[in-house]
């Protein structure tokens, strides 16, 4: 019977907020974009009245915003991995 370690790779409250903000701006940003195609295609002009440049604007500002929380995810993420490396390998 195998043993599982003590120690669990355990996710940091920074990282979660980080995890669950940057996939639910991403997927409201791509459901902007496509209701942005969707009803560009039938009416143009519902997309340059009303709502339509806020919902587009969404889409442009959402996806850059996204991306640059996944990476800064990432880094923390690796951080914390690092720092646990490190601490494995000083006992």
């Amino acid at each position: 019977m195998e043993r599982m370690s003590t120690e669990s790779s355990s996710s940091s409250l920074l990282e979660r907020i980080l995890a669950f903000t940057s996939l639910s701006i991403i997927a409201i940003a791509l459901l902007s974009f496509f209701v942005t195609l969707i009803v560009g295609l039938n009416d143009r002009e519902v997309v340059a009245t009303g709502f339509g440049p806020i919902v587009y604007g969404i889409s442009i500002i959402g996806l850059p915003i996204g991306f640059l929380l996944l990476i800064a995810l990432l880094i923390v993420s690796q951080v914390r991995r690092r720092r646990e490396f490190r601490k494995s390998q000083q006992r």
